[in-house]
């Protein structure tokens, strides 16, 4: 039986751990500050704690699970790290820098199976749910790059935004975000972290309850469930006027904005008259609303989505604005790396197959 990751366990679960096994409970303090501030590899390396915590954590757990198959760096700055894990499957992890700091993009499934019919993550059907520990692994193997170059810069934000759904594997989610958002680790700030959703509805409830202050983004790409349909197949099961009322639900419990992200198709869903719809969806949300526009980046297999002109992304901008729904047009990192939004896994994939054709 494989070892579990340590970076899987909360705080609160390595504690009980440890504790269960007649370990002292500040052991699970000493542990944290080695892993997530020191940043070590090795159990070994944790000079302080005695003997027999170490063996025991050695036996039981690792530290390294995920081994990096490549990495690229795009002209901006923006970097992609594809990772290979205990079972031969490959995630994508992406670290963006701003002047605001350093996020990285998380995948937190090998695969997906919500069918985006614009995005490449989608292209490979969900095999697996990863782990807590291989979700906070990718921040921790992001940071460790960012140590091995001696550069005095650390993750300061995170985005939940890479291959998967994330509600569709809630708990490890959860999880995740208790490790990264905790003080005594990473310490990374709850509002600098942002978990994107396609619209599981159910899930939306249970976020609203859970009473963190984790912004949340709302995948939309339409304002209508016929278009929805044909962009987003999990319109069919979640359509647009249940996510309404989750949304509702979610603004009412936490009084935090919400972010509907739009990715704009040339022809499909980027007219004056979709714009005024949209405004009609979400007026009465308008004043803890922002919407992501998004441009289309380019994917090879599917040849029938065009980026947005210009124009038609200015109007859809100004009629949004003019009727007081904040907005904003994302500028895009790393499109030549192919590591920008709905481009993950596109062209490792072709790689794969053509490897299989020989």
């Amino acid at each position: 039986m494989k070892k579990a990751s340590i970076y899987g366990l909360t705080f609160e679960q390595l504690t009980d751990w440890l504790t269960e096994r007649g370990q002292k409970k500040f052991r699970a303090q000493q542990v944290w500050d080695w892993l997530y501030r020191k940043r070590v590899k090795a159990f070994s390396d944790m000079v302080n704690i005695k003997k027999d915590c170490v063996l025991l954590l050695e036996e039981n757990f690792v530290i390294q699970t995920l081994e990096l198959h490549s990495k690229q760096e795009s002209k901006d700055g923006t970097m992609k790290f594809l990772f290979k894990l205990d079972d031969g499957n490959l995630i994508e992890t992406v670290l963006m820098r701003f002047d605001y700091g350093s996020s990285v993009c998380v995948t937190t499934q090998v695969g997906c199976n919500i069918g985006c019919s614009f995005c490449a993550s989608g292209l490979l059907s969900k095999s697996r749910d990863l782990t807590s520990g291989e979700i906070v692994e990718q921040v921790m193997n992001v940071q460790h790059n960012m140590d091995s170059v001696g550069k005095e810069e650390r993750v300061s934000h995170i985005v939940v935004m890479g291959i998967g759904e994330p509600f569709d594997n809630f708990v490890n989610l959860m999880d995740f975000i208790s490790v990264v958002n905790s003080d005594r680790g990473l310490g990374i700030g709850a509002r600098h972290i942002t978990v994107s959703t396609s619209g599981i509805v159910k899930k939306i409830y249970e976020f609203a309850d859970a009473g963190i202050q984790v912004n949340l983004a709302v995948s939309l790409h339409a304002p209508n469930n016929e278009l929805r349909t044909k962009i987003m197949k999990v319109n069919r099961g979640q359509p647009i006027e249940k996510v309404m009322e989750a949304v509702d639900y979610y603004l009412e419990k936490t009084n935090r904005r919400i972010t509907f992200e739009y990715i704009l198709l040339d022809g499909v869903n980027d007219s004056a008259e979709t714009a005024h719809e949209l405004v009609e969806l979400i007026k009465d949300k308008k004043r803890l609303s922002y919407v992501n526009l998004i441009p289309y980046n380019p994917v090879d297999e599917y040849i029938q989505y065009k980026q947005s002109k210009k124009g038609s992304i200015l109007t859809f901008y100004d009629i949004l604005m003019k009727n007081g729904i904040q907005c904003g047009v994302r500028h895009e990192q790393g499109s030549d790396i192919d590591a920008a939004c709905g481009q993950l896994r596109s062209k490792q994939m072709k790689k794969d197959r053509e490897k299989a054709k020989v």
